[in-house]
């Protein structure tokens, strides 16, 4: 119960304690977190099989947040991370830090598609082709979603474009993967190669700094990872999934403050 409240209801341990003692029953905040450290460790073998069978996922999602840990001076910025294997494990991890050891970390021994951002700190994983950068095409529609303001214009043009992917996808979800992999051949490669031709033919006039500009150098730079999804019928078109998993620590530190 004390766990649900804590990671699923969102209640920091001093509000249980005050909840406990209201119905009757004194509880100290440090008890309660006694219990969840032991419980941690009762769980670390599952948690840690949950894991290796992730790792044999045809993809896995992985997404980072950030959270306030309490310090003596000022609190310090450290993150949790979520790693999803769709339909099997999602699992989530703490670092002190926002760099490419948490990676490492999180990842070690893992070889496959790799569905994140277009953050740095993913990059070196790349390098020897063991792991396969897949793009997020909800993180890029974003980028020209901030683009309206000051270019409407193109701004839509972009987003037409990929809205029609995302409306190609949404008659997928429950067809098999080769007819997956036929359909976006017919229907979604056509709309590929014409945004990026467009991005290419804009970027030309784009004015440095402003938000299409930025749009633009987004799409253009992830266009490998963006194009991924294509051949793989397996792979999403983004990865929203992580994001979704990472809502309970966005909504819990709200109330948490730190940790």
């Amino acid at each position: 119960q004390t766990l649900t409240m804590r990671w699923q209801d969102h209640l920091p341990l001093h509000r249980q304690e005050a909840i406990f003692a209201r119905d009757g029953l004194p509880l100290a905040r440090q008890t309660i977190c006694d219990w969840h450290l032991q419980l941690a460790e009762l769980c670390a073998p599952l948690v840690d099989a949950m894991m290796v069978d992730a790792f044999t996922a045809p993809y896995v999602c992985v997404d980072a947040t950030g959270v306030l840990v309490q310090a003596e001076e000022q609190c310090k910025r450290a993150h949790f991370w979520v790693l999803v294997a769709p339909g099997r494990h999602v699992l989530y991890r703490y670092s002190e830090r926002h760099d490419s050891r948490a990676v490492d970390r999180l990842l070690a021994g893992y070889k496959g598609y790799l569905v994140a951002d277009a953050a740095a700190v993913y990059n070196h994983l790349y390098e020897s082709g063991e792991v396969i950068e897949v793009g997020c095409w909800a993180h890029c529609r974003r980028y020209f979603f901030r683009a309206l303001e000051s270019e409407p214009e193109l701004a839509k043009q972009a987003l037409g474009m990929i809205g029609k992917l995302f409306k190609i996808e949404a008659k997928l979800a429950e067809v098999t993967r080769a007819k997956r992999e036929s359909v976006r051949r017919k229907e979604s490669a056509p709309v590929v190669e014409a945004f990026f031709k467009w991005c290419e033919v804009q970027a030309e006039t784009a004015l440095d700094g402003s938000p299409i500009a930025a749009a633009l150098t987004y799409a253009t730079n992830q266009q490998d990872g963006l194009q991924r999804f294509l051949e793989d019928g397996r792979l999403p078109l983004d990865n929203n999934i992580s994001e979704r998993a990472l809502r309970r620590e966005a909504v819990g530190r709200k109330n948490w403050l730190f940790v």
